[in-house]
């Protein structure tokens, strides 16, 4: 065997074998949620934004602050509200005296952007201007005032959160802004079981402690591992004919002509794969299964399908559409 394979497949499994113990250390705090959880982490391995949606009370802040403090990461939370200015969240120039010479300057404040994971709470109750505060910095990891272009620290992750029942005062995040958003989470109920363990660990007086175990240089790393997981172009091929098929335009699917209005775009191919790898390196393997790209298939395509107004007259979601299209493609 090739040495350099053998060195990269060590360095994987002990990589992996973090991974495994941050799922243990989350595991401390967040009881059940096994599939959110996985979801964010293949999310911070493939280098993307995350997108969380449940009811309150489900902990999804409480998740990410947990995640964070897992990881030896500078952590930022950043509380959306309607009166919130793009300068809350990038920053702001302050005058400043040169205590010298006396001269005066403009020197750039930092916001809270300038973290490795910003958690921005309730990012819908914030109207879109300062939404689009956010999309420099998911996309090009950089932000931009007065002219000048300040680069973020690496790695860098946004995970907002959103609460999918009280519409009174929120503003719909733009397509656009979604589609910065690498996965789309959905947070369900606990099961009983869950629920139960829950309500006893929450009640007491026990204090629980997360260890960090992975630094930013090892999710940096991992990050260039998840690019070299190799893939069949087999699997590729069906990852693109899943992506086309989603097009109202394109399609030979008749009940993606009825239901759906708008489909996705190239990224959200790009964004299968990647995360199919994450997947696949999360769990020790060096190459993607077909069952990769099922688990990852919902969170990618959820806010990067649109269905319309027939279908949800119908009670029928994106998820509907991608389980038909998953069960006939792939």
């Amino acid at each position: 065997m090739d040495n350099n394979l053998v060195k990269i497949e060590q360095e994987v499994m002990s990589l992996t074998a973090k991974i495994k113990q941050l799922k243990q250390e989350i595991g401390k705090i967040i009881i059940g949620q096994e599939e959110t959880v996985e979801q964010l982490l293949i999310t911070f391995l493939a280098g993307g934004h995350a997108l969380l949606e449940g009811v309150p009370g489900l902990a999804k802040t409480l998740m990410i602050r947990t995640l964070a403090q897992a990881i030896d990461l500078k952590f930022k939370r950043i509380q959306f509200t309607p009166d919130l200015m793009p300068s809350d969240i990038i920053g702001t120039e302050i005058l400043e005296e040169d205590q010298t010479t006396g001269k005066k300057f403009f020197e750039f404040n930092k916001g809270p952007i300038f973290s490795n994971i910003i958690l921005a709470d309730e990012i819908n109750r914030t109207p879109p201007k300062t939404q689009a505060a956010l999309l420099e910095a998911m996309q090009e990891f950089e932000v931009t005032y007065s002219g000048k272009t300040y680069a973020l620290d690496k790695p860098f992750f946004i995970l907002a959160t959103q609460n999918p029942i009280e519409q009174s005062g929120t503003f719909p995040l733009p397509e656009a802004q979604q589609d910065r958003f690498l996965l789309y989470i959905r947070i369900g109920y606990p099961t009983e079981a869950e629920e139960t363990t829950i309500l006893k660990a929450t009640t007491s007086s026990k204090k629980t402690k997360v260890e960090s175990v992975l630094s930013g240089e090892e999710i940096i790393r991992l990050q260039q591992l998840v690019r070299e997981i190799p893939i069949s172009d087999e699997l590729i091929s069906k990852v693109s004919k899943i992506i086309r098929a989603t097009r109202p335009e394109t399609t030979s699917d008749e009940y993606v002509k009825q239901w759906v209005s708008w489909g996705a775009g190239p990224r959200a191919g790009q964004a299968m794969i990647l995360t199919a790898k994450a997947r696949a390196l999360s769990q020790g393997r060096l190459s993607v299964t077909p069952d990769d790209l099922k688990f990852v298939a919902f969170p990618v395509l959820r806010h990067r399908v649109i269905v319309n107004f027939k279908a949800e007259a119908a009670n029928i979601t994106t998820d509907t559409v991608t389980q038909k299209l998953l069960e006939t493609i792939l």
